[in-house]
């Protein structure tokens, strides 16, 4: 079973030297709050809250956030395939360029393949798996940036700058925020040297979550308007130009709602699904599993989550009602929609529409629901109310919290 936010929140304190209000005067959030998560009295918090509780403590908001581990984060040393992701994106000083084996394989089409094949198995939260595969990916795609004509080590270097960016998100989703801003810092440059115009702003995406997840979250949203201003004046008549300024700006309303302007966030994320209309009048990408994930459903998902996140249950609810999700929705989102839905039913105390929206999370992403902390929280929640309706027995049972 997943740590409790308690736990962690008593383990960091202690190794700040904080006493539990030093922590509340120092993040300005109250001593209450600290006591009653720390007592596991209060199982979850806000975002914006664990973002100030982060700040106070000097630590990533990655200590606090208890996603699904990828890896082992036990501090005991990286396993093999992170080591080797981690030499694939930092290969050793003065180590000669090696021809990777089977030439056959470094066909461009095959590689934009294997790099979509890559982004699949991240959305399905197949991590483990992606580790085994990426460094192959990246090595391919590295010696395709150096061999060829002008036009093929552009387009190697565009095929290069994808795989990096994909091992920025790998490593964010490990808690590795260094290692991804190393990643993505290649994947830019890359993305200089390539013939895709658009990839840049798409790592500047993925750079800004990484400030998200470091506590940086004005670096964040700055970085995200930026790129958004960029690509809405250079390319936003074409369907792939307007999936990236809408994951741009989709990214600059999260940090904002993060900062604690929910207001500022609504008013983007509106403007942003207003966007997806366009996207009905345009030719579809070639490859929308190499473009920025941006639709009608992305959005309203993501407008879910920040509802929930700033108590606001019934807004949540209201968004959520009759919502068709897209065909290419990543799963990845679809399990989020369930947990914010099933938050939202937690909050307002209805303890059987929260059950049936777990019910329908454990169906499709058991693994993924078991190791994640709000999702434990919740059944947690509900196991110590007074209301315990059918099913959520199993579900206390499979996450190992019932008494």
């Amino acid at each position: 079973m997943a740590e409790h936010l308690g736990d962690r929140l008593a383990r960091l304190r202690r190794l700040a030297d904080l006493t539990q209000e030093g922590l509340a005067e120092r993040s300005g959030v109250s001593v209450d709050v600290v006591r009653k998560l720390e007592q596991k009295r209060k199982h979850s918090a806000r975002l914006p809250t664990l973002h100030a509780l982060s700040q106070g403590l000097g630590v990533e908001l990655t200590a606090l956030l208890g996603d699904p581990p990828g890896a082992p984060s036990s501090g005991d040393a990286d396993p093999p395939q992170l080591v080797a992701v981690r030499r694939a994106i930092m290969p050793p000083l003065f180590a000669p360029p090696t021809e990777p084996n089977g030439v056959e394989r470094l066909s461009l089409p095959l590689l934009r393949r294997e790099i979509s094949d890559g982004w699949t198995l991240y959305h399905d939260a197949e991590f483990g798996r992606l580790m085994e595969v990426l460094p192959g990916i990246i090595t391919d795609a590295r010696f395709a940036a150096a061999v060829g004509t002008a036009d093929d080590r552009a387009a190697g270097q565009a095929a290069l700058g994808k795989a990096l960016q994909l091992a920025g998100h790998l490593a964010i989703r490990l808690g590795k925020t260094d290692l991804a801003l190393s990643a993505l810092e290649r994947a830019m440059n890359a993305a200089t040297d390539s013939s895709d115009p658009l990839l840049a702003p798409m790592v500047s995406n993925s750079v800004a979550w990484n400030y998200q997840r470091q506590n940086r979250l004005d670096d964040a949203e700055h970085l995200a308007v930026h790129a958004a201003d960029g690509v809405e004046r250079d390319h936003g008549t074409t369907a792939e130009g307007l999936r990236v300024w809408g994951g741009l700006i989709m990214s600059a309303a999260t940090s904002a709602a993060r900062s604690g302007d929910y207001d500022t966030a609504n008013e983007m994320m509106t403007t942003a699904e207003d966007a997806t209309k366009r996207l009905a009048t345009l030719p579809p990408p070639a490859d929308g599993k190499m473009v920025s994930v941006f639709s009608r459903s992305s959005v309203r998902i993501e407008r879910v989550r920040l509802a929930v996140q700033h108590a606001r249950p019934e807004e949540a609810l209201s968004l959520a009602k009759g919502m068709r999700l897209s065909a290419d929705t990543p799963p990845s989102w679809r399990t989020w929609l369930l947990l914010d839905v099933a938050r939202a039913h937690a909050d307002l105390r209805n303890a059987e529409g929260a059950v049936k929206a777990l019910e329908k999370l454990r169906q499709i992403a058991p693994a993924w629901m078991r190791h994640h902390t709000l999702a434990v929280a919740i059944v947690s929640d509900l196991w110590a109310g007074s209301s315990r309706p059918p099913g959520l027995r199993k579900l206390a049972d499979f996450l190992g919290v019932a008494n």
